[in-house]
This record gives structure tokens, C-alpha cells and sequence, in this order.
């Protein structure tokens, strides 16, 4: 579509509002600041004269916005507009658009700056920007670091297409947030009404036959292959193009602890677990598929694999040092490539294929067997509630369900994944970038998939980053319940493991000591939740977690976000 129509008195924020709807984005994630009136007042415009224009939502901290369209980037993967307040504001939200960054999610980001300072002709922006608002240099410079693209748009009638430029640019590989600084003066100044164009999905690139051939043919001589991710999930398309690749193959796959979506069914025989330790000698061929940093520490390599990386981009520009060891790469759409290799599964030695599926039965049951271990052990305990159990009772809960599950857990990261159990595409996402963003992206996978049940499971520590308060504002105004899960064990524990390791032996050891992470004083952590009227429960005992968890999940089917704070053992 085309947006062309202009009414007297158009000003930069029609343009704004044009660009955004032209470029399709269904959202303008705003934490509101001074500067937007402008916008606030074309979509007032728009309303009444029933015109086309994204929904605007109105958030109350720079992180639920950015975390909202991260949230709903993860799902729909297609550029949305984050708004934030001048320089600070953007400050405010930088942690939240590194992690978009991070996660590959494309949006673009807009803040404004003032550039005359009240000296100039037209409306005075007002005293604030001279007084404490502005930075040398622009915020634009602020977000180059952590943004793909950032830069400033110097006229009214280049802002449309800076805009349509910016959604572009950040829709291809590597996906990920641009940024865009608007001057106020901009948004104020008149529009002429020139067109914003639209703009279509990135075309995607591909791998030869005769890059993919030599590929199979390794595949095919390999006798101990494996294939390691971290984000394949993440690509459309890519999550069924993994299961199809492996399955043709029978080759196990590794979601090593540095994944952070779901990439592939946890419940099939060919998951081969999180730990890629004992392939690092046995395996011949590995290979990397959307793994930006497969081994720690990066000189850890294996002893004999070769090494094919199958990535878009493998090289991320935005990783500070990274180590692939390739030998060969595959760079191109992730699914389609994956496509074409299980397409060449042909001619396969039968023998040597039988004894690998022996092999991956035997981890997989010895995997499920542990699993189970570990669920007895945890239901067992008279007293206590150890978090294996409540990983495994969430899991019971939404089977069926069609659930999705956003983690901001640290030490308890391994349990969700292991326990929790997903095996659906888009049914598990882990928050990047920066502890306190949890709430805020869930929110945001909520906005996406309204029909689906959300569940956040968070650690208290994290729980205590996040600003809460605008998190249950969001919640309530926009009709976005939770199940916010709270794994909490009083403590920082992983801070506490840090300072154990690093110094055994050392005065806090003797003395008990331990500063930066005792947790205690904090009050009961459901409570925040009922100013809200959100159902709120506390749980101390094993036998009250299940009933707490499936009342707090029909609330949530009901509409109402729900909170359960869970004290852990551990």
C-alpha cells in the first residue's frame, strides 16, 4: 500500500504516522515523551477521520516498550516502531534494544533531540532541551554501538523515506533494531505529503548446488555427525526444516545452554541434550546451524570434526569476538538450505546408519531416564519445593495448551529447558541482552499470539530488575495476561556461585560473608500484583504447587495476569 493522503496542517508527525503505516507496521510501542505530540496528534486526526494508521500503545517505561517489540518481533518477525523520550529516554531502553539486537529481532526506534534550542523560528520545542535533554553528538550516536543502523533525519521530506529505509535495513540479515533520531523541530515543521512507499519482505539469498553437494557428500561419509544450534527456530520456517534435515539424516541434534529459542523438539528421540562436551572428540562432522558461538572457552575446539557452518550471516558484525573453527560454510536462508540437504539424504550407508541410531537411542533413553530421576527425587521431598518440580508440573499443565514459554531464569535455565520440555516452533524463548527485560518481552509474544497461553518463568533476582509496575500497567490496559512463574530461592545465586569459585577459600568462605547477593529482605513478591486485582499466590510446600499453578493458569484463561512466587530450595 501506498499512503499518500495529506489534509492542511500536515505536519512531521503525518509523516511519521505515514511512514510507519506504509512501511506495515501494526504497532507503535511508545513510552511517551514531549516530543510526540505531534504523533499523538496526526493519529488523533486519523481516528476521527477514519483513516489507516498503526495502533499505538501507550507504556509507561522505555524497557516495556523495546521489550514488547521485541516480544512480538519474536513471533511475527516483521519491523514494528518503538518510540522513545530524547536522549534519556533511549538511555533508558538501550539494555532492551541490545537485546532485540541480540535476538535478532528487526524494529525501528525513534527518539528525538531539539536542534535549535529555542533560537530558532516556529514553535518553541521548550527549555528542557537546552537545559538537560541533549547530548553532544546526537542520540543517534548513543545507539550506533547497539543498533544495526543509526543515523538522523535531517528533513521533514526525507523523513518518510529515512523511515521506510530504516524498517528495510532492519528486516535483513542480520535482523535486528535500526535506529532513527528525529529532531523535534522535524516533527513540527510542514509536510508537503509526499509519499511513503511501501516496502515487501527481504528477498532471500541461497546456496548453490555446488556449495549444498559437497556438503551432502561429507554428511554422507560422516559416521559420527552431529548437528549443534542456537537459533534455527528462530527463522521461519527453520524449526520444521531442522526436524525434516534430521530425520532424513538421523543425525542427533545439540541445543547447547547458549540456545535461546526453541529449535527442535525436546521430546524427540533424535535430541541429543544440551551438552556438546562428549562430541567434541567422538563426532566427525559437526554442524553449526545459526550457532554464533558453539564453544567455550572459543579456543576449545574439536579433536577431529570437520566443521560446516549453515547460517544466513554467519559472521555477526555485532558479536565481539567470535570463534567458528568452519571449514566449509553454507550462508544463505538457514530453512531452505536445510531444505536442500535433506533433499540429497540419498544413498546412504545402511550399516553405518544403524549403528549411530543405536548409539542416539541409548543417550536419548539414558536422557529420559535421568529426567525421570531427577522428577521422583524432586516430588519426593517432604518439605521444600525443589525447582525440578515446578518445571515439571508446568510442563503437565500445558500440554495441550499450545503454550509458549518466555525464560529469564539464570540458574534454573537448565531445568525449564530440560523439564519444561517444548516441542512446538515458537514455543520457547530465552531473553537476551540484560536481566529485567522478562515481562516486557512476554507481554509482547502475548500482543502476537493472544490465542495462546504465555507463561514467564523468572528468577527472583531478575524479578526484582524488571520495572513491574509499567509491566502490569501494559498488562491490564491491553488485556495481555501471564502466568508469571517466580522461581525464587532468595538469593543471587548466581552471583553467589562466582564468588565461590573464584575464591574457594577465601574470607567470606570462612566467615559466611557473602555480600552483593542475599535476597531475603526482599517482601513477598506477588504482592505487587494486587493493586492490579491480578491473582496472586505464594507457595512453600510441594503439595500446594499444583493446585496454585492451575488456578493461577485459569485466571489467566480468564483474562486476568496471574503471579505464583515459588520459594525454591535451591
Amino acid at each position: 500500500m501506498t499512503d499518500t493522503t495529506n489534509s492542511p496542517g500536515a505536519d512531521g508527525g503525518d509523516a511519521l504516522v505515514s511512514a510507519f503505516n506504509a512501511v506495515g507496521a501494526d504497532y507503535l510501542f511508545c513510552s511517551s515523551g514531549s516530543e510526540w505530540a505531534p504523533v499523538w496528534e496526526s493519529l488523533a486526526r486519523r481516528h476521527r477521520d477514519g483513516l489507516p494508521c498503526p495502533e499505538y500503545l501507550d507504556l509507561t517505561h522505555e524497557t516495556i516498550a523495546v521489550g514488547m517489540a521485541t516480544g512480538y518481533g519474536l513471533v511475527k518477525r516483521r519491523p514494528q516502531g518503538v518510540l522513545l523520550h530524547a536522549a534519556p529516554g533511549l538511555l533508558q531502553g538501550s539494555m532492551s534494544v541490545h537485546g532485540a539486537l541480540l535476538a535478532g529481532v528487526s524494529m525501528v526506534v525513534s527518539s528525538s533531540e531539539s536542534t535549535t534550542y529555542g533560537d530558532g523560528p516556529g514553535q518553541d520545542p521548550g527549555g528542557q532541551w537546552y537545559r538537560n535533554l541533549s547530548m553532544v553528538g546526537g542520540p543517534h550516536g548513543v545507539a550506533q554501538p547497539f543498533t544495526k543502523w543509526s543515523n538522523e533525519a535531517a528533513s521533514v521530506h526525507t523523513l518518510p523515506t529515512m523511515i521506510t529505509r530504516a524498517a528495510e535495513l532492519a528486516w535483513r540479515a542480520p535482523a535486528g533494531p535500526a535506529y532513527l533520531n528525529i529532531p523535534l523541530e522535524i516533527l513540527l515543521e510542514d509536510w508537503d505529503g509526499r509519499e511513503a512507499k511501501s516496502i515487501v519482505p527481504p528477498g532471500s539469498t541461497h546456496s548453490s548446488p555446488e556449495e549444498v553437494d559437497p556438503v551432502a557428500q561429507m554428511i554422507r561419509e560422516a559416521v559420527n555427525p552431529v548437528i549443534v544450534t542456537e537459533t534455527a527456530g528462530r527463522e521461519a520456517g527453520g524449526f520444521e526444516a531442522l526436524v525434516a534435515l534430521a530425520e532424513a539424516w538421523d543425525i542427533p541434534v545439540v541445543e547447547p545452554d547458549s540456545a535461546v529459542c526453541g529449535n527442535f523438539p525436546r521430546t524427540h528421540p533424535l535430541h541429543a541434550g544440551s551438552d556438546i562436551g562428549p562430541w567434541m572428540d567422538e563426532a566427525d562432522l559437526i554442524l553449526l546451524v545459526n550457532c554464533r558461538a558453539p564453544f567455550y572457552p572459543p579456543s576449545r575446539r574439536p579433536s577431529q570434526a570437520q566443521i560446516v557452518v549453515i547460517d544466513e550471516v554467519p559472521q555477526r558484525p555485532h558479536v565481539a569476538y567470535q570463534v567458528l573453527y568452519a571449514d566449509r560454510y553454507l550462508e544463505g536462508n538457514v530453512a531452505n538450505t536445510l531444505r536442500q540437504l535433506t533433499k540429497r539424504a540419498k544413498d546412504l550407508d545402511e550399516a553405518a546408519i544403524a549403528v549411530r541410531r543405536a548409539a542416539q537411542e541409548e543417550r536419548h533413553a539414558a536422557e529420559q531416564a535421568a529426567i525421570a530421576d531427577a522428577e521422583a527425587k524432586a516430588s519426593a521431598r517432604s518439605e521444600g519445593i525443589d525447582p525440578v518440580l515446578v518445571a515439571a508440573t508446568l510442563r503437565t499443565l500445558l500440554e495441550g495448551r499450545d503454550g509458549i514459554v518466555v525464560d529469564e531464569t539464570i540458574t534454573h535455565s537448565r531445568i525449564v529447558k530440560r523439564h519444561v520440555r517444548t516441542d512446538a516452533p515458537d514455543s520457547y524463548f530465552y531473553v537476551q541482552g540484560g536481566l529485567g527485560q522478562g515481562i516486557a518481552v512476554a507481554l509482547g509474544v502475548k500482543l502476537a499470539a493472544q490465542e495462546r497461553p504465555v507463561v514467564l518463568t523468572i528468577g527472583d533476582g531478575a524479578f526484582a530488575y524488571n520495572p513491574v509496575i509499567p509491566s502490569y500497567d501494559a498488562s491490564k490496559a491491553y488485556e495481555l495476561p501471564l502466568l508469571i512463574v517466580v522461581f525464587n530461592n532468595r538469593v543471587y545465586k548466581s552471583m553467589n556461585l562466582n564468588h565461590r569459585r573464584f575464591y574457594p577459600e577465601g574470607a567470606a568462605a570462612e566467615t559466611g560473608e557473602w555480600l552483593g547477593t542475599d535476597l531475603h529482605r526482599l517482601p513477598r513478591l506477588a504482592a505487587f500484583a494486587e493493586p492490579f486485582g491480578m491473582h496472586t499466590e505464594t507457595v512453600d510446600v510441594p503439595d500446594a504447587l499444583a493446585p496454585a499453578l492451575e488456578r493461577a493458569l485459569k485466571a489467566v484463561s480468564e483474562g486476568t495476569t496471574a503471579v505464583v512466587d515459588v520459594l525454591v530450595t535451591r
